[in-house]
């Protein structure tokens, strides 16, 4: 029977060293600058995200230019999101383009939320669907929002425990 394993703690590599714990993953998109306050404000609009923090380019200023976003970081239901614009300075922390992300929003009302997001500038794509293994089962509808990430919103399935790795 093999042991369950958390955040690399365990591995027998011959290291004595503490088990590393991380207390969040936060992901980062990164979107064609200067569409960062764009897309902060459509992830506001679309999902009720809410900003919790920015920090834009420190060498652009506002009234010759848009200001960059270098990090807004986003709470978007327990989760933290953090969006910039991309940037070849050397305090972003991507220098180029980031395509495929697909993200999962689990809410009990599927058709809502789809709504809200086309509503807000996400293009559908296709009809909501029972799952498939998408976001544990349950319905599915999947949008694009303008910057080119993917977003399937599920309703939550019973059956998530289940679920082989």
């Amino acid at each position: 029977m093999a042991e369950e394993v958390q955040n690399g703690a365990g591995a027998d590599n011959g290291s004595k060293a503490a088990a590393v714990v991380f207390a969040a993953v936060k992901p980062w998109l990164v979107v064609e600058a200067p569409k960062g306050n764009d897309a902060v404000q459509f992830y506001k609009a679309a999902f009720g995200a809410e900003e919790v923090s920015r920090v834009n380019h420190p060498k652009r200023k506002a009234e010759q230019e848009l200001p960059l976003v270098l990090s807004a970081e986003l709470k978007l239901g327990s989760s933290t999101i953090v969006v910039s614009d991309l940037t070849d300075d050397d305090s972003a922390p991507v220098k180029s383009a980031v395509t495929g992300s697909v993200f999962c929003l689990e809410t009990e009302d599927v058709e809502a939320a789809v709504a809200k997001a086309v509503a807000a500038g996400a293009v559908s794509e296709g009809e909501i669907s029972e799952g498939d293994g998408a976001c544990c089962g349950g319905r599915v509808g999947k949008v694009k929002d303008p910057y080119g990430n993917v977003w399937l919103i599920c309703s939550p399935s019973k059956k998530c425990g289940d679920v082989a790795a």
